[in-house]
């Protein structure tokens, strides 16, 4: 149960400010927390760049730290709060750790997991989307717009 305080935009605040570290460093600004009891127990940003590996996704690597965290691959009662849409890798590894929802802001019309095989997600997985949409659209936007404008000179 989320409490007044700890709401789902509470949350996604909480994730958005992954995604800004994310792009402090240099990478696709994505960033994702995982929830348990009202409390954080896994964070990730993308770090593809900086790990050099194409699995650094920002769920990826709060999957692992919320597994470690509890001491567990399953996240039964946990929720997943990420800044754009699971793409279809992020999608199965959601789906292996069992969480119980998923929300996420923007969606990813390009790559997002339901373009290719929206059942990738456990039918009773709780998706969410949409919450502060706006800004985590907007974030992913402007990087993508710099990135065109320094390979254009």
């Amino acid at each position: 149960m989320i409490s007044s305080t700890f709401n789902d935009d509470y949350f996604m605040k909480k994730a958005f400010e992954e995604a800004q570290a994310a792009l402090e460093e240099g990478e696709v600004p994505v960033g994702a927390i995982i929830v348990a009891e009202n409390k954080i127990i896994g964070r990730g940003h993308n770090q593809t760049e900086i790990l050099h590996d194409v699995t650094a996704h920002a769920e990826i690597i709060a999957i692992s730290a919320a597994s470690n965290y509890l001491g567990s691959k399953y996240l039964k009662d946990c929720r997943l709060y990420v800044t754009l849409e699971p793409c279809a890798m992020c999608a199965a590894a959601i789906n292996a750790a069992q969480l119980e929802s998923l929300v996420f802001a923007a969606d990813d019309p390009k790559k997002g997991y339901r373009l290719y095989k929206p059942s990738l997600i456990h039918p009773k997985l709780k998706v969410i989307s949409g919450i502060r949409q706006d800004e985590c659209r907007m974030i992913l936007q402007e990087f993508f717009e710099e990135k065109r404008n320094k390979n254009d000179n």
